[in-house]
């Protein structure tokens, strides 16, 4: 593999990570906080429109950090074996997180939208309760994967 490929599978590896985990930081950390200024139907409403278009881009960045991990993992590294710890705990965080997400999209998710489309705001307002506590533990999940990819590239 010439070192043109393994870069270009790095930055889109890295780019992926940034969008997802800086996504979800996002979502938690300033806009989750600024929705208090919304009355009810104006943040369910807000939910809606900011879920549609986030969970777009994650299904769109999940897939590109995954197979751009496994094609650096089995292109560079040469598989599992001659790879260090840190790109263990990479693949296995990142398999959880997109587990995750999946839980996500198939089970809340779904449950918001549909809440949304019948017009019921409490259960609305649950599912998207839901979306937010697992979006929170994926923000975990991402950032203690940036740690342990920044520690295991660089050292100590």
């Amino acid at each position: 593999m010439s070192a043109t490929v393994p870069t270009l599978l790095f930055v889109l590896h890295l780019v992926g990570a940034i969008l997802w985990v800086g996504g979800m930081a996002f979502a938690i950390l300033v806009l989750r906080p600024a929705l208090a200024v919304l009355a009810p139907p104006q943040r369910l409403a807000l939910h809606a429109e900011v879920f549609r278009r986030f969970f777009l881009i994650v299904w769109h960045a999940m897939p590109i950090v995954v197979a751009s991990g496994w094609a650096l993992l089995f292109g560079w590294y040469g598989g599992f074996r001659d790879a260090g710890v840190h790109v263990h705990v990479m693949n296995l965080t990142g398999m959880i997180m997109a587990g995750v997400f999946l839980a996500i999209w198939f089970g809340p998710y779904a449950r918001f939208r549909a809440a949304m489309g019948r017009g019921e705001a409490e259960a609305a307002t649950a599912a998207a309760n839901r979306v937010r506590l697992l979006i929170t533990a994926n923000l975990v999940l991402g950032l203690v994967t940036s740690i342990v990819a920044g520690f295991g590239r660089w050292g100590l």
